[in-house]
């Protein structure tokens, strides 16, 4: 497998007062395509900072943060928005949907915003692929955190994307509803072929991934199932 993100002794400090607090400590972490990579550790041991470091909506202090080649920390907003659009999925804890739009108006927007061939007939496969083909018409409102959840991984999986960063998938939803989405999560990402990195506390999620990666106090503290060099 051929590495697709790499992070080398990236580290991230931001101002605490008449100090500076480090949030991560030189991390060394390379991830290989096609890889389902859970982040675990306890609250404040950088987990969410990690996975905006991965997604270049945060610049390392010091380090250096590679995406399929290209150098994060060296780019500007312009191409960092340009390379999310076409390589970088999401998939939020709070599924921030767009409230004024459809479901299918959702999932639409980014293969539009991309210029995809026939975004208007893959949103159509989205939806029926996560069960929702009769709730396209439908606002996030009218929709329960289930069916949110759905649509947010429909809309993220659109533009097949290299790599797909989850930040606490399954945490606003029931044990039921959580592993119908995570067996969604999956079967998308089987099908699109995307490298998942998901920040979880759900052991169940957790247990599916290829490799662990615990945090602890901003430093990687023990990395379980990764490839052999």
């Amino acid at each position: 497998m051929s590495d697709l993100l790499s992070l080398r002794s990236a580290t991230k400090r931001l101002p605490s007062g008449p100090r500076l607090l480090t949030i991560l400590d030189r991390v060394d972490l390379t991830i290989a395509e096609g890889e389902l990579v859970a982040i675990l550790g306890p609250s404040g041991s950088g987990k969410s900072t990690l996975l905006g470091l991965m997604a270049g909506l945060d610049r390392p202090t010091d380090g250096e943060v590679w995406l399929d080649g290209e150098p994060l920390h060296a780019l500007s907003e312009d191409e960092l928005a340009l390379l999310r659009r076409r390589k970088v999925g999401f998939v939020f804890q709070s599924f921030q949907l767009l409230p004024n739009l459809t479901a299918r108006e959702n999932v639409l927007l980014p293969l539009e915003l991309g210029d995809l061939p026939d975004a208007a007939g893959r949103a159509d496969a989205l939806l029926a692929a996560v069960g929702l083909s009769d709730r396209g018409h439908h606002y996030p409102v009218q929709l329960s955190g289930g069916e949110q959840q759905r649509v947010a991984l429909a809309r993220a999986f659109g533009p097949r994307p290299r790599l797909l960063l989850a930040d606490e998938p399954t945490g606003n939803l029931d044990g039921a509803t959580g592993a119908a989405v995570l067996d969604l999560l999956e079967s998308l990402r089987r099908e699109a072929g995307t490298t998942l990195v998901l920040v979880t506390h759900d052991p169940a999620l957790a247990d599916r991934a290829t490799r662990r990666v615990r945090l602890r106090d901003g430093r990687v503290e023990s990395d379980t199932g990764a490839p052999a060099a």
